[in-house]
């Protein structure tokens, strides 16, 4: 998920180097959100881990 999210953040900033602000906000916000989500699973994946540690 967080390759998806890299994926993206190079798509918008290679979209906005060549001008297109639509495509890029839209990259770029794609990418946020999948950044988001990884952090979301990374977070609950470490907190069960820990738990299940215990």
């Amino acid at each position: 998920m967080l390759r998806y999210a890299l994926i993206f953040l190079v798509v918008a900033l290679i979209a906005a180097f060549f001008g297109f602000s639509g495509i890029a906000a839209g990259a770029a916000g794609i990418a946020k959100i999948l950044f988001y989500v990884f952090l979301a699973v990374f977070v609950v994946s470490l907190i069960m881990n820990l738990l299940q540690r215990a």
